[in-house]
């Protein structure tokens, strides 16, 4: 039976594994999931669920081409052979159109038959890594409570040794937050040519989630926000507002057109006005859902569940769930639920109140459903904005933007090193840092 094909693209996270992962990182906010599901679960998609997904998936999609995303858990506990069948199946069903695999992982099983089949069938990995290993240990660690960097490490020599395409996750933390340049130069030294920074913001568990048993908090709506607090592992908004501008200061000097970084690119989109293709910084939502093992389909990978559930493949078409009002209404409510603080913002445009699923502060003058990391945000927005209206008029010109480098050498000040600034004072260059922490080291 083929299904019917939707006019416009959508995205879903596949989680053939379900949550199940051979890590046991301190601040996995999918590991619990598990207690959503009955006892003596197999946690593993079934031929006939795989199957209909593939073919479901395919023959909906609105694009010219099929983008798959394979997550967990852990998807390489799952072996090899899963994955060729995935490879079988798209074959079968993609009726000339092409088709291409994204693949998230840790890692830890990787081994040179993964790599061989990463490479012949076109993968593209990313890897999961949280800076050094004095950094990336702190929390992602195995059942044991060992330390997992070395052998990252060797799965991303793996990677190396077969070609296979790859980039890195990087969930920033309480701890790797305060350490931005150490983070970044070490992924740019490992050969990280596309870079992804994951804002790490955990509540503990409210009322809803004490109900399904969980320990960390269901996403904010009208009766739990605030009511929840932070976990201790979770950044905060004024250290990753401080994280992101120094990164930026480093790349916009030195690494434009060399070393890709998702929130940089994502930026330039939204202010050269041709959009970010993020969902989370994009004005609405609701094309991008999750499957978990068993078929169910859910709104949003941030929003396993049971009341964001749109229903099942193998008695719901993929397509019409994706078109549902159900999940037209949830990715309307992004925009239609945005306080009026950020509505009237300047930097609404780059920023669209991020991720709803953060949304659990108040606003100055008391509204509900501020974003956490808003001031962050705004911090990092105000820094770039000079050197990106730069780049969007390079673009313009059709130009590079990396050309932007030149421009940044030539246009900051000269600032005397030993000049008489006062104790504690802001920098002359402008960076908004202290004059001590930036051209007075």
């Amino acid at each position: 039976m083929t299904a019917a094909r939707l006019p416009f693209s959508y995205h879903v996270m596949s989680k053939p594994v379900g949550p199940i992962c051979n890590l046991d990182c301190k601040y996995c906010f999918y590991l619990e999931k598990e207690e959503l599901f009955p006892r003596g679960e197999q946690f593993r998609m079934k031929p006939e669920v795989l199957r209909t997904y593939v073919r479901d998936y395919i023959q909906t999609q609105g694009g010219p081409e099929i983008s798959f995303a394979w997550q967990g858990g852990e998807p390489t506990l799952l072996g090899v052979e899963f994955f060729e069948e995935v490879v079988r199946l798209q074959a079968e069903y993609s009726d000339g159109r092409p088709i291409h695999n994204a693949f998230q992982t840790n890692g830890i099983l990787l081994d040179d038959a993964w790599g061989e089949f990463l490479k012949k069938n076109g993968f593209l990995v990313g890897l999961s890594i949280d800076g050094p290993a004095e950094l990336h240990d702190i929390y992602r660690v195995d059942k044991g409570g060992k330390p997992t960097f070395e052998r990252v490490m060797n799965g991303l020599a793996v990677l190396k040794r077969h070609g296979v395409e790859f980039n890195t996750l990087t969930v920033v933390n309480a701890k790797n937050s305060k350490h931005p340049l150490k983070v970044y130069r070490f992924l740019r030294e490992i050969g990280s040519g596309f870079i992804q920074f994951i804002p790490l913001v955990e509540r503990a568990a409210d009322r809803k989630a004490q109900m399904l048993g969980l320990e960390l908090a269901v996403p904010p709506d009208a009766d739990s926000a605030e009511t929840a607090p932070v976990t201790e592992w979770s950044v905060r908004p004024n250290v990753y507002g401080d994280f992101l501008t120094t990164i930026f200061d480093e790349w916009v000097r030195r690494d434009v057109g060399k070393v890709y970084v998702q929130i940089f690119d994502v930026a330039l989109g939204n202010w050269a006005g041709m959009g970010g293709g993020l969902c989370v910084f994009s004005e609405k939502c609701g094309k991008a859902m999750a499957i978990e093992h068993d078929g169910t389909v859910y709104s949003c990978d941030h929003y396993v569940y049971p009341q964001y559930a749109l229903g099942n493949i193998m008695n719901t078409s993929l397509g019409a769930m994706a078109a549902s009002e159900k999940q037209t209404d949830f990715g309307e409510s992004k925009s239609s639920s945005l306080p009026q603080f950020c509505r009237s913002c300047t930097y609404r445009f780059a920023c669209h109140g991020e991720c709803p699923k953060h949304r659990f502060i108040r606003t100055p003058d008391g509204e509900a459903g501020l974003n956490y990391l808003c001031a962050a945000y705004k911090k990092f927005f105000h820094h770039i904005d000079p050197a990106m209206q730069r780049m969007t008029l390079l673009l313009r010109n059709q130009r590079a933007p990396a050309e932007v480098m030149e421009w940044v050498k030539t246009s900051t000040p000269q600032v005397n090193r030993n000049a008489n600034v006062a104790r504690g004072a802001a920098c002359p260059c402008g960076s908004g840092k202290k004059f001590k922490f930036c051209c007075g080291k």
